[in-house]
């Protein structure tokens, strides 16, 4: 068994909050990683902005304004530059990533580094090529997200569902374009196809309140949409964003150069739903071109591909079956282990 401390500054959250309220894919990921170190044996305490101190699941959420031990045997700090000072008798410290690492080239962050020293986590190849090979650090590793158990163990859908397609993304990456491309390539071309919008500025917390007016205009002109079978709809817990994956017969995103993972295509692809996507951010490493989707060169083949999907169930069936052949293999238990090798004694 480790003592392990994880620190982060963001948003308030704990282990309680995904059963409260949607909650984005970082903090969500956050919350897997260390529930997971806990099922392991491991002294897991996240250090964070949470309301109140509670146990939760084997991990203690304590507030990290009142202070962080000096030592432990794992120390990660959690995208910050803040968090990085912290720990500093650990035994071996890791600073975990999840946006694209160009703001780690502001010299607030390359002095900790450079003090520091500390081994960097990416998220996925395309990610780990967002950082400079200048930055210094005491080595670097790519750990993919895990899949949640709950979509690797839910009921896929049996039969080919209607031509509904699902988006559940920040309204900010993409979703403008995407309306353009479902009223002018897809939606007239597929007899009644719905696009439900799962999307909001409250998955977000104090980020998504910065910029809800921004996001308001997209999700209004979605509500404008009714009438070419646009479907708004909140953000919702994983127990029904699963059932709403069940119903559906495609996702559509295009991508975004932030977009270093998304976990919504990764648990989607996890339940069999087919995605089509742009070759842009971390989206061709999410979907199998041509088995577990499409990754779309252009627009128009974009609407192509979501039209055939939308619309041929020997399609759909084959993508479908694919998706849960060779999307269901990366666990959180895989990811955790991964994390375990940089603890050295």
């Amino acid at each position: 068994m480790a003592t392990i401390i994880l620190a982060d500054d963001g948003i308030s959250f704990d282990g309680m909050t995904p059963e409260l309220r949607p909650l984005g894919g970082a903090e969500s990921a956050l919350i897997q990683l260390v529930e997971t170190f806990a099922e392991r044996g491991h002294d897991i305490t996240v250090y964070n902005k949470c309301e109140k101190e509670s146990d939760i699941r084997g991990v203690k959420w304590r507030q990290i304004d009142k202070g962080v031990p000096e030592t432990a045997d794992l120390f990660i700090a959690n995208r910050g530059a803040k968090v990085l000072t912290l720990c500093k008798k650990a035994r071996n410290t890791v600073f975990w990533t999840h946006n694209p690492c160009r703001y780690l080239l502001k010299l607030r962050y390359l002095t900790k580094f450079f003090m520091r020293r500390p081994t960097i986590v990416f998220i996925g190849s395309y990610h780990a090529e967002t950082l400079p090979g200048c930055v210094p650090d005491g080595g670097r590793r790519t750990i993919p997200y895990g899949t949640p158990e709950a979509f690797l163990q839910a009921e896929p859908a049996t039969t080919a569902p209607g031509p509904r397609a699902i988006f559940t993304s920040n309204p900010l990456r993409g979703l403008d374009w995407l309306l353009d491309r479902w009223v002018s390539n897809i939606e007239p071309n597929v007899p009644g196809a719905e696009l439900h919008v799962f999307s909001g500025a409250a998955t977000y917390g104090e980020a998504g309140a910065r910029k809800s007016s921004e996001m308001s205009k997209i999700l209004d002109r979605a509500t404008a949409l009714a009438d070419k079978g646009v479907r708004l709809r909140e953000p919702v817990q994983k127990a029904q964003l699963i059932d709403e994956l069940r119903m559906s017969r495609v996702m559509l995103y295009r991508g975004d150069i932030n977009e270093t993972y998304c976990a919504a295509v990764a648990e989607a692809q996890a339940m069999g739903i087919p995605a089509v996507l742009q070759p842009i951010g971390s989206m061709p490493e999410r979907v199998v071109d041509g088995e577990t989707g499409f990754i779309a060169a252009d627009d128009a083949a974009f609407g192509v591909a979501a039209c055939r999907l939308l619309a041929d169930d020997d399609l759909w069936a084959s993508q479908h079956q694919r998706a849960l052949e060779a999307q269901r293999s990366w666990r959180w238990t895989d990811a955790a282990a991964a994390f375990e090798e940089l603890i050295k004694t």
